[in-house]
């Protein structure tokens, strides 16, 4: 699942980070990209003629949750136990020269370790190797949470290399009351440098486009909640209108960057990196805003003859804070999820919106971990619809996390002739395309922490990701009763338009087209008196 983020074979590690290097098409391996801004005497402005802007609608927050029975029945005649799709040590991702201390362990339901913590500590105190209690080399296994999907986070007391962390995770999963054990890996965005002459929001309209511009006179979105699990969000006057509180799971001071660990405050305060700070050799990066770039593509205020327009202008966004310097931990995003769509995370109060859509515009190579998967059936059995970005190695999405998981949308980026980025992964777990090159959004001019807002251009399937998260966002707010979100993937694949894809490398259904869905969703008129 840079700016960027998916592993790509030339990747180096710090000895304090775990690291996944960004895929690069252009000048050379770079993991964020500097947008191209727009200074405030040439602002980027989007005409608002033909734009029917809709009512400001309360959100409403019982149409998710009246979704849960009938979808927990789906999940639990679909899914698989967690050890029948994966193994029970999962090393997928790992790099010969990374550095790990962050471990996910799945203890069985009933397990004498999930009843009393001095078992688990037993459990894990034995699965030290001889070499890691001696003397200068000495390792201790601590317990530092339990994840909202009910598994642990476990850290070691010092950094392991790939093969010290394999040999530690199989000794781990000898325990016969450990279900599996995975890597806390680090994610990252998913976007890549830009063309800074690419003009103003080709993706909303236009033969390639997706229609967004005919579909506003339908619907804008009212109504919904669309969470962005990413780098959390900037102030900016043409996105503030649409934001509602979230929050920041990142528990990491290494990442956070905000000199704490999760608290109610979701704003992003930039993630820029000294040299060398998470990668030998890197040079020094500025921040990305890549959360408020994201949100701003969803529901940047439409008709307001001010900058740019978003896909569903009138759906609020819960930002949900979880990729920091560095990148962001799988257990942060897991517990992101979970708690986005309205489920319970211990110590974090309950999300005042649960959301009907998830955008994560993030992800690494690798499986899809039981840690995501169990996160991700937890929300779409609450009824929420998770949109994911496929990733820009320009490979078989099947490599790609989570994009590869079970019970999402996973989607690829097109360019403005209609034929997939050259970045962009494919293959058959693509379920639809949008467009994701030179896509104009809100951002903030600052290098590294927040200063002015701005507008900039981003490439990348993380551009492309929130195209659909807006439609998904429209199309839930014409529905009379809410769709599942099995619904919602179905009638996005079956409006979408044909695609030149290369047979070979297949991107989905077809380019997303907002028009021709809500024209599927919105409900027929009733029969008038006397017809």
């Amino acid at each position: 699942m840079d700016v960027a983020l998916f592993s790509d074979a030339h990747h180096t590690t710090s000895p304090a980070q775990v690291r996944v290097h960004p895929p690069c098409w252009g000048n050379g391996l770079r993991r964020y990209i500097r947008l191209q801004r727009c200074g405030a005497a040439r602002p980027f402005r989007c005409s608002s003629q033909g734009i029917s802007t809709m009512s400001f609608q309360p959100p409403r927050p019982n149409r998710v949750r009246s979704l849960f029975a009938a979808v927990a029945v789906a999940l639990s005649v679909t899914a698989s136990p967690a050890t029948a799709q994966h193994t029970r040590v999962d090393i997928s991702g790992m790099e010969a020269s990374g550095r790990y201390d962050r471990f996910i362990v799945k203890y069985r339901d009933g397990s004498a370790a999930l009843a009393d913590p001095a078992a688990m500590a037993r459990s894990l105190h034995s699965a030290v190797p001889p070499q890691g209690r001696r003397r200068g080399n000495r390792m201790v296994l601590t317990h530092v949470r339990r994840i909202a999907t009910g598994a642990e986070l476990v850290g070691a007391s010092r950094l392991l290399d790939r093969a010290e962390a394999a040999s530690l995770m199989r000794q781990i999963a000898s325990d016969p009351d450990v279900e599996y054990v995975e890597v806390d890996r680090l994610y990252r965005p998913t976007w890549e440098a830009d063309d800074p002459r690419l003009r103003m929001q080709w993706g909303l309209r236009g033969a390639y486009g997706i229609n967004a511009d005919k579909a506003w006179r339908l619907n804008d979105g009212s109504g919904t909640v669309v969470a962005v699990i990413d780098t959390g969000i900037t102030r900016h006057s043409d996105l503030d209108e649409n934001v509602r509180p979230g929050y920041d799971f990142i528990s990491s001071t290494r990442v956070a960057n905000d000199g704490d660990g999760r608290d109610g405050d979701a704003s992003d305060p930039g993630d820029w990196e000294q040299a060398g700070q998470c990668e030998e050799g890197m040079p020094a990066l500025d921040s990305s805003w890549h959360g408020t770039h994201v949100a701003g593509t969803i529901a940047a205020v439409t008709g307001n003859a001010k900058g740019v327009a978003g896909v569903a202008g009138s759906a609020w966004i819960v930002p949900v804070r979880v990729l920091g310097t560095c990148g962001g931990y799988r257990s942060d995003i897991a517990d992101a999820i979970v708690w986005a769509s309205g489920g319970a995370v211990k110590g974090v109060p309950a999300n005042a919106h649960p959301a009907e859509i998830i955008n994560l515009s993030l992800g690494v190579g690798g499986n899809c971990s039981a840690t995501f998967q169990s996160a991700i059936n937890g929300a779409v059995a609450r009824g929420t619809t998770v949109v994911v970005a496929a990733g820009n190695a320009a490979q078989d999405v099947a490599d790609h996390s989570p994009a590869n998981c079970r019970n999402v949308i996973a989607v690829a980026a097109t360019h403005r002739r209609g034929r997939r980025a050259n970045f962009s992964n494919y293959g058959a777990g693509i379920d639809i395309a949008a467009p994701g090159m030179g896509i104009l959004s809100t951002v903030n001019s600052g290098r590294t922490v927040p200063e002015g807002e701005s507008y900039g251009y981003a490439s990348g399937t993380s551009m492309a990701a929130p195209h659909v998260s807006g439609v998904a966002a429209m199309i839930q707010s014409v529905s009379r009763t809410p769709k599942s979100p099995a619904e919602v993937e179905a009638l996005l694949k079956a409006t979408a338009t044909a695609t030149k894809a290369r047979k070979s490398k297949p991107i989905g259904a077809g380019i997303l087209n907002a028009r021709a869905a809500l024209d599927v969703a919105i409900p027929p008129l009733p029969p008038r008196p006397g017809n």
